[in-house]
């Protein structure tokens, strides 16, 4: 049974940074696409970042280019996502996924690949 388990979210101030950790147990890590999602309160998911699998391909939402930063280590089978310049706008649960393939383009769902619980990240002074 797949378990991705995030941890590192909390409160931060605007323009602060928090560093979000997903350790995943499952043993396809160093072959799967990871993904940060979010969803903001009454709104839907969305990707945050994704990272393939040897870090060649990353993406971002345009939303939080050059405030975050997505990356993993694939000995540890973990993913991190360092946010700084943190905004209100920011304020969601993150959630830790995985998939076989680059779903990137595909509105998020839970149909796809394996989810964590999520994190909730509050951005507020």
């Amino acid at each position: 049974q797949v378990q991705l388990v995030e941890s590192g979210g909390g409160l931060a101030q605007p323009g602060g940074s928090l560093t979000l950790s997903c350790e995943a147990s499952v043993m396809t890590f160093g072959s799967d696409y990871m993904y940060w999602a979010r969803q903001a309160p009454g709104k839907g998911l969305e990707w945050v970042s994704v990272i393939s699998p040897t870090s060649d391909t990353i993406y971002y939402l345009e939303s939080v280019k050059g405030r975050f930063t997505i990356s993993r280590d694939n000995a540890r089978r973990s993913m991190f996502l360092q946010m700084h310049g943190l905004k209100p706008e920011d304020t969601a649960l993150y959630i830790c996924v995985r998939d076989t393939i680059n779903r990137w383009i595909v509105t998020p769902s839970r149909a796809f690949g394996s989810w964590g619980q999520g994190i909730q990240v509050t951005v507020s002074s």
